[in-house]
């Protein structure tokens, strides 16, 4: 009874190509287990799993279709189904079919800007040359590359996460290229072209392939209001919409806000939940996360992290912050308006001020359960009783 061939490969194949995605791809209980070394490997060996089930259904084919009654029918019954979900799951659900690259970066000055100044932005500075690009725009496509005072810069934005990171896609001394392939513990996961190895994009790190271990060099970056970028930096170019994806960013602004109580991306506004807003900071090796409620509610935070004192402070729109280093730890920071203060001595959020200019500290805004995962050694500011 060879036609049993047929039928073993059909559901070896339906299995497999859901398997494939599930363990890369924000489904229950996908992102919550231990599954990337599993789900590299089903990657992995997937044409060597399709080319021995279509072995298997073709071996038992002719058996199977020649099968009498309703047996007859069933064979290309599943047939349709095999193909169905292989289709499904390979060009409809796989990452980097529902989330496309933009097919050109149009960066514009602020007098041709279309981008309404309240949506936040990663913006970044390069030797002097400022570049925005709104989460609006890089939330769906998850990664956007461009060049910035003569280097290549990746641009990247996992909403699920709510991480913005900017890297240098250098590796091994060469300009590399990636894509979206998945999701792990509810972060973006590229691939790069070369080797195939999975880079995570909370860290630019390669979590599993032949480079694992290697790490992207991050740049700074800010996640502000369009407004509070182009005072600060009024030459800018902001990245504009691509024709082509009008309704992927025709989104209302709950996600931004935080009001959206959407399952992946809606916001817990209780502090310490799992989707509750933290900023986040890394010097030296410490981490610690930073209550956003407490920050809303004080504005200013001056504190040290290992031995480096630190002031952290939201802007008065609610929704831009910035972290520099303080120069003394016995120099208490205030806020007015949109200034730091200490005494006499006031400093722009771009740092500069009377007395010389701050040194700026990467933070990021982020969910709780984000931060925890990939820096599981962090503390808390302020810790919970």
């Amino acid at each position: 009874m060879t036609r049993v061939l047929f039928y073993a490969g059909a559901v070896l194949l339906t299995l497999f190509e859901m398997a494939n995605v599930y363990f890369i791809m924000p489904m229950p209980g996908s992102q919550r287990m231990r599954s990337i070394e599993l789900a590299y490997a089903l990657y992995s060996w997937r044409w060597a799993v399709r080319g021995g089930a279509g072995v298997l259904m073709l071996a038992g084919a002719w058996s199977a279709w020649r099968a009498t009654g309703w047996r007859r029918w069933l064979a290309p019954a599943l047939l349709v189904v095999v193909m169905g979900v292989s289709y499904v799951f390979n060009f409809r659900m796989s990452a980097d079919h529902m989330f496309l690259q933009p097919t050109v970066v149009r960066m514009e000055p602020t007098a041709r800007n279309r981008v309404a100044m309240d949506r936040l932005v990663v913006g970044i500075e390069v030797d002097g040359e400022a570049r925005a690009y709104p989460l609006q725009f890089i939330g769906y496509h998850h990664q956007v590359r461009d060049t910035v005072a003569g280097r290549d810069v990746l641009v990247s934005y996992c909403t699920v996460c709510r991480t913005g990171r900017v890297f240098l896609p250098v590796v091994e001394g060469a300009t590399e290229t990636f894509r979206l392939v998945g999701m792990d513990h509810f972060n973006a996961m590229l691939e790069d072209r070369t080797t195939g190895s999975w880079w995570r994009q909370a860290n630019g790190e390669a979590v599993i392939g032949p480079r694992q271990g290697v790490t992207m060099p991050e740049l700074p970056s800010r996640q502000v209001t369009l407004r509070q970028w182009l005072t600060l930096y009024p030459h800018s170019l902001v990245m504009q919409a691509d024709s082509l994806f009008l309704d992927e960013y025709s989104k209302d602004y709950a996600y931004e806000r935080g009001t959206s109580r959407k399952a992946l991306t809606g916001t817990d506004t209780s502090s310490w939940a799992d989707k509750s807003w933290v900023v986040g900071m890394t010097i030296g090796g410490r981490s610690r996360a930073y209550d956003w409620n407490q920050l809303e509610r004080v504005r200013v935070i001056n504190d040290v992290i290992g031995t480096t004192p630190v002031v952290l402070v939201l802007a008065s729109d609610s929704a831009s912050f910035f972290a520099f280093e303080r120069p003394d730890a016995a120099m208490q920071f205030g806020v007015e308006g949109d200034s730091l203060t200490a005494g006499a001595v006031r400093y722009a959020f771009n740092g500069k001020g009377t007395a010389g200019a701050l040194v700026a500290l990467n933070a990021s805004q982020e969910f709780w359960h984000s931060w925890r995962t990939f820096q599981p050694a962090t503390d808390q500011y302020p810790r919970p009783e």
